[in-house]
């Protein structure tokens, strides 16, 4: 008995792909052409293959994308790959016997009508994310990057969305003052999501450039903003701060001695904050995220940090979009999480319950 073979197209997700003997097949012909295999693919298999034309910046483009949805579409098989047959039965056996429901972002509008936010980091990833969501949701965002560039796409995808784009380095005084400057007589939320990554050393190893690097930029950025916003906090009775932690801050396999150390530092920040300042009407807060599809890029510079850290991953879940962390963000921030105060929340996909 013949079993019809699934047509696929850029929705299809990269699994889907592999497990199909045509899609399989031209997908892992053109990972051997730059000398990798299907295993490459393993933290983003549950995305659509149209998403590999963002992340793998310029590797795979809406060109490629396209020829390949219509080779599979005219059943073009490889030269040397197997016969076109049904869809492989071990791959049948392991699908489960209902597929996993999809997340779909639900925007609450209305939740920060009359309310200024300033997020960090919102030219790309998690900020950008979040900048997005809670201006679709009514507020006004000041958002703050590095690249002009970044915030300017950022405001040309938004149509009339209240964005105030501002280029600010959050480690800069004078970066900080525009940045209030901006935001006005009132600051109702905060959201401090601009960071960087190290370069996975282990303490032996890692450098006083790299170790300063990070804690510039992850810590004393972080708390610039957070002094520099509260009195506003307190003369006008409250607000909500939410800080980005890690995975790192929560386990010591995640990343390298300067990143993790510096995470730790920022859920330390936080609940000091959250007593110090909860009486007051101000809401602290941190989100820890797991694997998230965003621009930050993990480097190896020593062979045990590489070999120690992905060995820790060996348990990770499958990345998230950028989104399912702003839909754990915005929560914090808006009144929703009214009764939430010096948390920690693990934004993971259960990778801290492992």
């Amino acid at each position: 008995m013949s079993t019809s073979i699934p047509s696929l197209n850029g929705d299809s997700s990269i699994a889907t792909w592999l497990d199909h003997p045509v899609g399989g097949a031209i997908l892992r012909e053109l990972l051997a052409q730059g000398g990798q295999t299907a295993d490459a693919f393993a933290p983003v298999r549950t995305l659509p293959l149209k998403r590999l034309v963002e992340l793998s910046r310029g590797a795979f483009t809406q060109q490629t994308l396209d020829e390949v949805v219509r080779r599979a579409d005219a059943g073009e098989v490889p030269v040397g790959a197997p016969a076109v047959a049904a869809a492989p039965a071990q791959a049948a056996a392991s699908a489960p016997a209902v597929p996993l429901r999809e997340w779909t972002e639900r925007i609450d509008r209305g939740r920060f009508t009359g309310r200024t936010v300033i997020v960090t980091g919102a030219g790309s990833g998690i900020g950008r994310a979040t900048a997005s969501r809670v201006a679709r949701e009514g507020g006004r965002v000041i958002a703050v990057d590095v690249s002009q560039e970044r915030l300017d796409d950022l405001v040309a995808s938004h149509g009339e969305a209240d964005l105030v784009p501002l280029v600010a380095d959050i480690t800069d005084e004078e970066g900080v003052a525009r940045i209030v400057a901006a935001a006005g007589g009132t600051i109702d939320a905060l959201a401090n999501i601009a960071g960087i990554m190290d370069d996975m050393t282990p303490v032996a190893e890692v450098t006083d450039a790299v170790w300063q690097r990070v804690f510039r930029v992850n810590v004393d950025g972080t708390m610039k903003l957070m002094r520099a916003v509260i009195p506003a906090m307190l003369a006008q009775g409250g607000g909500s701060i939410v800080n980005t932690a890690s995975e790192a801050a929560l386990r010591g396999s995640a990343a390298g001695a300067a990143y993790t150390a510096s995470k730790h530092a920022v859920v330390g920040l936080t609940k000091s904050s959250a007593f110090m300042y909860g009486p007051s009407g101000i809401r602290v807060n941190a989100v820890a995220p797991g694997p998230t599809i965003t621009n930050i890029e993990a480097s190896f510079a020593s062979p045990l940090g590489a070999e120690r850290v992905r060995t820790g991953m060996a348990v990770m879940p499958p990345p998230v979009d950028a989104d399912a962390l702003a839909a754990s963000i915005t929560f914090l921030l808006s009144d929703d999480g009214v009764n939430v105060n010096g948390v920690v929340l693990a934004s993971d996909g259960g990778w801290s319950a492992a």
